[in-house]
């Protein structure tokens, strides 16, 4: 049996509405998108395990609420590793292990996965559940645009 070596990984706390948009996507992905030879993994709120659990795959997607002055429901699709930080503009997840922290431990332990982050401008993280009228007008455009992107990792790795 052929291992699956591509990951998808949603992030986030659904209790804080829009910060668990990372799960909602992740779980349409599975009802209405869902690939065979790929995995599908809830990881909520970020842990240490999350790396390593990134490296046991070629190619992984974590889907995750990002916090980056852009318009509420803006789609960023980018590679972990070709990121640079700074205090002031990073993208910076919503929760206790942010990108940020991903991507220094992801450097400091020489992962060989090629990560990608598709991170979804959010507005509202309260206490809660549910989007925004903002994000909920945007959602099936971002899930077909996460589906689409990971088609296209699915045929190069293919090639």
């Amino acid at each position: 049996m052929l291992a699956k070596r591509i990951a998808i990984i949603g992030l986030g706390n659904t209790l804080r509405r829009e910060d668990g948009i990372g799960i909602m996507v992740l779980e349409s992905l599975l009802n209405f998108y869902r690939r065979e030879d790929i995995d599908y993994l809830n990881f909520g709120i970020a842990s240490f395990d999350l790396l390593h659990r990134i490296e046991k795959y070629d190619t992984v997607l974590l889907i995750d609420a990002i916090d980056a002055s852009l318009k509420p429901g803006e789609l960023k699709i980018f590679e972990l590793e070709k990121i640079e930080y700074s205090q002031k503009d990073s993208p910076g997840s919503t929760h206790e292990l942010d990108l940020k922290s991903i991507f220094e431990l992801y450097k400091k332990l020489k992962v060989n996965t090629k990560v990608y982050v598709a991170g979804i401008q959010v507005k509202d993280v309260s206490s809660g559940e549910g989007l925004t009228e903002d994000l909920q007008e945007r959602y099936d455009g971002i899930v077909k645009e996460i589906s689409s992107f990971v088609d296209g990792l699915v045929l190069t790795r293919a090639k």
